[in-house]
């Protein structure tokens, strides 16, 4: 299983929407506080849908909280400052995708404390600062989860 980590998200719809996508894929979603918004707030719940109920999240009063508590093997930092295309990463069973905030990215001693070799960076046109966070950890989770045959999907027609 790929672990999702939202470092201190602010926008409760990309939240939400990053819960309903974790569920979808069977990844477990890590949440790093404090968060932009109250947990119970409607806009997260609507975005998440009835999908709380089946994610796996956990939330972390901070990141080193989340260091000592899933002892993680691989991190990688999804970020514009990023070294390596996402799709040139192999992901391997508990590897870490760690995202940063939508306004302020990952702090930079969190940033640093990441292998440069592990910061990845999704293709964008040039002069475009960011893409949204929801479609971002979409984009690598999808990735992830093709890597891994798409395993535990319905394959219903």
């Amino acid at each position: 299983m790929i672990h999702v980590v939202l470092h201190n998200p602010k926008i409760p719809p990309n939240t939400g929407n990053v819960i309903r996508l974790s569920a979808n894929v069977g990844f477990q979603l890590h949440l790093i506080e404090p968060l932009g918004f109250d947990f119970e707030e409607k806009q997260l719940r609507r975005a998440g849908l009835d999908y709380h109920d089946i994610s796996k999240v956990t939330r972390h009063k901070d990141y080193k909280a989340f260091l000592e508590s899933e002892i993680p093997k691989r991190i990688f930092a999804i970020t514009t400052k990023g070294t390596k295309n996402y799709t040139d990463i192999k992901f391997e069973n508990n590897d870490v995708l760690l995202f940063g905030s939508e306004t302020e990215g990952l702090p930079t001693e969190v940033m640093d404390s990441v292998p440069k070799d592990n910061r990845l960076l999704i293709p964008m046109q040039p002069n475009n600062r960011s893409l949204n966070l929801s479609n971002s950890v979409a984009i690598v989770a999808y990735e992830a989860w093709r890597q891994f045959n798409f395993i535990g999907a319905s394959h219903s027609k």
